[in-house]
């Protein structure tokens, strides 16, 4: 990429099928690097399992897939909402059974996994999606199963890409995921040195991890009030909301009964909790 703001746009912008299939036709593909990233690329030199069962969201042109392929991985799915690039990369790895490719929506998609690689698919979704993602991810992990890969540790003022901070997003997978790595990538490239924060996680397979749908928060106070009073809850291990206060994320060692959720917010006539 060889500017670190591509394919900006404001932020109300909706970034649908009709968007990213959008950007291949018209071949605006500025975070496109052409090859695997550094990172990602020693990461994958350092895994031994090549049967590995590994998934890249959001994957793109997916030189990632292309060079685990190359190296000798044998069970890889790619997953992408934009037709378009799904066509191009079916012609592409038409002959090889080592890899499936998918056209779909990774928040419908099904399955489970050892290894998901994470390159800027989390960037390019809008940040109220965030919590989702977090339960997405611990949803598609097998046991034991690691999200890795690259975040941006720098804020843009339009996107995508969003970027967002370390310890921001040390609280958003707190305790859905061991933190094994966050720290700044020390093999960037050269356009996003010192802006990239190389992530190594582990799901956490003894816990609970929700979503649930919010009515009634118009507030960052409002937010505050309802995430301390969940807190309290025993069993309890993380509480976050999106930015515009409709999805709650519960992380927790416990199930709790929506009818007791929905008791904590009593204390507010306009709170309501749903399921997703």
């Amino acid at each position: 990429m060889n500017n670190k703001q591509c394919c900006t746009e404001s932020n109300d912008k909706v970034l649908d099928q009709n968007y990213w299939d959008g950007q291949y036709k018209a071949n605006t593909t500025g975070w496109d690097l052409g090859v695997i990233s550094p990172p990602l690329k020693a990461y994958i030199d350092a895994i031994e399992d090549k049967n590995s069962a590994i998934l890249i969201p959001g994957c793109g042109n997916t030189y990632e897939a292309a060079y685990l392929l190359e190296v000798g991985f044998t069970n890889i799915t790619v997953i992408d909402i934009a037709p378009t690039l799904i066509r191009i990369l079916q012609q592409k790895f038409a002959t090889n059974n080592n890899i499936k490719i998918v056209l779909g929506d990774f928040f419908k998609h099904q399955g489970s996994y050892d290894l998901i690689i994470e390159q800027t698919f989390f960037c390019a979704l809008p940040p109220t999606m965030r919590q989702e993602y977090v339960a997405k991810m611990h949803d598609l992990l097998a046991k034991n199963g690691k999200l890795a890969g690259v975040l941006f540790n720098r804020t843009f003022t339009a996107g995508p890409p969003f970027g967002g901070s370390q310890e921001e997003y040390k609280m958003l997978f707190k305790d859905a995921f061991e933190v094994l790595s966050m720290d700044v990538s020390n093999n960037s490239i050269a356009p996003r040195a010192n802006t990239e924060l190389f992530i190594e996680l582990k799901k956490m397979d003894d816990t609970n991890v929700n979503l649930y749908n919010l009515e009634g928060i118009i507030t960052n106070d409002s937010t505050s009030a309802v995430v301390s009073k969940l807190e309290k809850l025993e069993s309890v291990l993380n509480v976050s909301i999106n930015t515009d206060f409709t999805t709650l994320l519960l992380v927790s060692t416990n199930e709790f009964p929506l009818l007791e959720l929905q008791e904590v917010l009593s204390y507010d006539n306009n709170l309501k909790i749903n399921t997703l």
